[in-house]
């Protein structure tokens, strides 16, 4: 199993593709069945994202570890960020007429998420699954 994969995002067949190969890595790594469908699901939104607001940006999927396997996933796009990253954290802000549901379910599917967005510069968000769940219970 390749540990490291970077991938061009920049038309919906990209989403399939990179969905594909993070589904696939996550079976491989003996991730549940839910887990997988929340990492498909994560890449999916964050890829979506890219296509729609940025037109272009890369996707790295990465097999870590830290006590425990994780799959790092890395999306980043030169579009034109986010002009406020706690209101499109917020359930249901959306600049699309979306359900505005996608960062902030990311967020929740995931053990880890950070996200660095500069105005005209573009966007970075970082997400990790571990194989056992390492989140804070606080």
């Amino acid at each position: 199993m390749e540990t490291k994969q970077h991938l061009e995002i920049k038309s919906e067949q990209d989403i399939i593709l990179v969905r594909k190969i993070g589904r696939e890595t996550a079976k491989n790594m003996g991730f549940s069945l839910i887990d997988q469908t929340r990492i498909t699901t994560s890449i999916s939104e964050l890829a979506r994202n890219v296509v729609k607001y940025a037109g272009y940006g890369s996707i790295s999927i990465e097999v870590i570890h830290h006590y425990v396997p994780g799959l790092l996933i890395v999306v980043t796009d030169q579009g034109p960020g986010i002009n406020s990253i706690n209101k499109a954290m917020e359930d249901g802000f959306t600049t699309s007429n979306s359900l505005g549901a996608g960062l902030p379910a990311v967020k929740r599917m995931m053990d880890e998420f950070i996200i660095v967005s500069d105005l005209h510069e573009g966007t970075s968000i970082q997400i990790v699954k571990w194989t056992q769940n390492t989140k804070n219970p606080l």
